[in-house]
């Protein structure tokens, strides 16, 4: 059963995939989970994210210092500035350069981890990227949206600033409370907890895509375009990143997948939430699940087949 779980969750590219073609096609089979449902939802992956988290992960940090602290500096200097430089290149629309800008100022989605794996990479130093990055997200994200999205429209970034602690940082301290407190739960949940992840992230861009369709329609080749360049940057400049500051090809491709991978989950809520009158804003981040998952997926696999 745990073998068969993992397995569907390593089809997370299909499943995302799957979603918002068929939200394209039929919006009703999925604009039902909105408002309060994709807060939820986030809330409970970074839940099943938190219950496997460990004091000795935090541990593993300080035995990495120089490793992590260069993702994290990639992750939030890379993929911040490469969303802004493409929103004012391609002359986005507001919202949509808004909302562009917003997924790239994101942590390193969980999805990383399972990519990490299957390209032969760090993956407990995938892990602890991610941890890393996403606790920071509480203040790195509300600061980064609002220095380089400021310039489009007005940015609660104490809104988004509380908006992250509820889904992100006190389901995550809540996940590893139970880690500790409750071994038995725990163990039961942890098979099911990817499987979880992934069926809820493509209700989320299933959704938003699905409110969204006519909207993207007419903007697709555009948005495609953004988002796309801001992914395969990420995942380019990652690995240039890592290499030039001398760490081995294995070292190289984790960073490369953290900092090529956004937590578009997170991105999708906070624009659903805080910039709740222009919808647009939320697409970028349902488009960037799909792409990034893609991206990573076949750099994964090309990867995989080299020694």
């Amino acid at each position: 059963m745990r073998r068969q779980l993992l397995a569907s969750a390593n089809w997370f590219p299909v499943w995302v995939l799957g979603a918002a073609l068929l939200a394209l096609w039929q919006p009703p089979l999925f604009t039902w989970f909105s408002g309060p449902w994709i807060v939820s939802g986030l809330a409970l992956v970074m839940l099943a994210m938190g219950i496997t988290l460990s004091l000795e992960d935090f541990a593993a940090v300080l035995r990495l210092p120089r490793v992590v602290a260069l993702g994290f500096i990639a992750q939030y200097t890379i993929m911040p500035l490469l969303g802004w430089a493409i929103a004012k290149t391609l002359a986005l629309p507001d919202m949509l350069a808004v909302g562009v800008i917003l997924v790239a100022s994101c942590p390193g989605g969980t999805a990383s981890n399972v990519v990490c794996y299957l390209a032969r990479g760090n993956v407990a130093l995938s892990v602890l990227m991610t941890m890393c990055s996403t606790f920071a997200a509480v203040v790195m994200t509300p600061l980064l949206t609002g220095w380089l999205a400021g310039a489009y429209v007005p940015v609660d970034a104490w809104g988004i600033f509380l908006t992250t602690s509820q889904v992100v940082l006190v389901p995550l301290l809540l996940g590893l409370f139970l880690h500790h407190k409750t071994p038995r739960l725990t163990e039961f949940f942890l098979p099911a907890g990817p499987l979880l992840s992934v069926l809820v992230i493509s209700l989320i861009v299933g959704s938003i895509i699905g409110q969204n369709a006519a909207a993207i329609m007419s903007h697709g080749l555009l948005l495609l375009a953004a988002v796309v360049l801001l992914h395969g940057g990420g995942f380019a400049l990652g690995y240039v990143m890592a290499r030039s500051m001398g760490c081995d090809r294995t070292i190289a491709r984790t960073i490369s997948i953290e900092v090529g991978m956004q937590n578009s989950g997170l991105g999708a809520v906070l624009a659903k939430t805080r910039f709740a009158a222009e919808p647009l804003a939320a697409v970028p981040s349902a488009l960037s699940s799909v792409c990034h998952s893609l991206i990573g997926s076949l750099l994964a696999g090309w990867w995989r087949l080299r020694k």
